[in-house]
């Protein structure tokens, strides 16, 4: 098939996702035909440095790995899928080998994108209710800013105004406590002088709800879409607390950072917690295979088989392609792959390179007002001012994301979250990147800075 007619059929037949598509009456659009490494390579030929793994924080491994191809097409002629209701031998290797790296949890349920993980710890939190409060403690919090999945449950949860605009009504029995960005703290205050307000804020709703009435909480380890916001280190021991002392699950969405992004297995293992619910997507299986899990202690799955005799006891779900045996075997490759080049050690040391850079560029350009992240998992907020930290205008952030596509970089940015705060670029290379990769990525922001702010 020739490079216009790949353009053309994509032109006239899909619909692209969070795209207006008035623009491609006059412009092309952008098709990626393969990769490798950290290179993308669109239908003209041209070549990208991609720093956002895959566009959404997926492609962890780099593109064009045949160790990958290999796990999944060795496992596709054995057998492709079977309903999850049944067994299937990745799936049961995968879940041993995850929860090996997850100590304190047990039980892996499988489905196939990160708000169908999400959705399934929902329903968990909602049946436990009913199974043991008559429903009462159906309530699940979410932090403003976190996202947490794209259906009108996952969209219920979510701190993204723009996003959920248009989409409702939405699922009742979900409450939103405030985020937890020093940058821009809810309660003006300063870390140092305040008494982490933004996790003590999730006892006070608790309260105002009845605590008979809330179930869980969900919470982003860092706030990915929402800007890359980590929280100070005494804010999820908080939260934990309260937990504990009000009987309601934690659930961590680690979607986004699950499986090394920040230079750990996991978000949460920096912050000396341990949740109830843990789910993974995006990164799991490195793009090679749609998979995600939801993973949680014995505590939890014990509440799910205590009555036999009871038709409505069990856990009463299910996942078509929760099914499909090509997910836990991609990602059980990309597991061995991890440990196999010390790719935690590499997120942690080009993390770090990476931040350093992107400071230098703070030093350099007034408009960056704050730079932060974990691993290579980097966010730099950009200001029309920094004194009043107000934020540059939605048009100006895309003019400098787009100018370093056209240099043939590829970065993100908050996109279409909030009303008037889409100001924050974000940097997620793969797990292989390199210095020269990063210096790249940089000099690309560096010069449209430069030129558009």
């Amino acid at each position: 098939m020739s490079d216009n007619t790949i353009i053309q059929n994509d032109r006239q037949h899909v619909w692209h996702h969070l795209t207006q598509h008035k623009a491609f009456e006059t412009t092309d659009p952008l098709v990626i035909v393969k990769g490798k490494g950290l290179v993308v390579t669109d239908a003209k030929g041209d070549d990208y440095l991609d720093a956002t793994s895959g566009g959404v924080w997926t492609v962890n491994l780099g593109f064009g790995r045949d160790d990958m191809v290999d796990a999944v097409a060795n496992q596709l002629k054995d057998i492709p899928y079977f309903a999850g209701a049944f067994g299937t031998e990745p799936g049961a290797e995968y879940a041993k080998e995850l929860t090996d790296i997850m100590p304190g949890f047990d039980r892996v349920y499988y489905s196939n994108s990160g708000s169908e993980a999400n959705e399934k710890g929902y329903k968990m939190v909602r049946q436990r209710a009913h199974s043991y409060n008559n429903g009462k403690k159906h309530k699940i919090i979410y932090r403003d800013r976190d996202y947490h999945g794209t259906t009108i449950g996952a969209l219920s949860s979510t701190g993204h105004a723009q996003r959920k605009n248009q989409y409702g009504p939405f699922a009742p029995g979900f409450v939103e406590m405030p985020h937890c960005l020093c940058y821009r703290c809810p309660f003006g205050k300063k870390y140092g002088e305040c008494n982490i307000e933004c996790a003590h804020a999730l006892e006070t709703i608790i309260q105002q709800e009845g605590p008979e009435t809330v179930g869980s909480v969900v919470l982003e380890p860092i706030t990915a879409g929402g800007g890359v916001i980590p929280p100070v280190p005494e804010y999820f021991p908080i939260i934990e607390s309260i937990c504990r002392k009000y009987d309601v699950l934690l659930h961590i969405d680690e979607v986004v950072c699950g499986l090394g992004r920040t230079g750990k297995w996991f978000g949460y293992q920096h912050y000396k917690v341990q949740p109830d619910i843990v789910t993974i997507a995006k990164g799991l299986a490195a793009g090679y295979a749609a998979i995600s899990v939801t993973v949680t202690t014995e505590k939890v799955f014990e509440l799910f088989k205590q009555n036999p005799a009871d038709p409505e006891s069990y856990f009463r779900d299910i996942s078509t392609f929760g099914g499909c045996t090509a997910g836990p075997a991609a990602a059980l490759e990309t597991l061995k792959i991890i440990k196999r080049e010390s790719l935690l050690e590499n997120v942690c040391n080009m993390g770090n390179y990476l931040k350093d850079k992107l400071f230098e560029l703070q030093d350099k350009h007034p408009v960056i007002g704050d730079v932060r992240g974990k691993g290579l998992f980097c966010g730099v907020e950009l200001v029309k001012d920094r004194e009043t930290k107000e934020p540059l205008a939605d048009q100006d952030v895309v003019a400098i994301v787009g100018h370093c596509l056209k240099n043939k970089v590829m970065i993100g940015r908050t996109n279409r979250s909030f009303v008037d705060a889409n100001n924050v670029l974000l940097f997620s290379p793969a797990f292989v990147a390199s210095k020269s990769d990063i210096d790249s990525i940089v000099d690309a922001v560096d010069v449209a800075l430069t030129e558009n702010a």
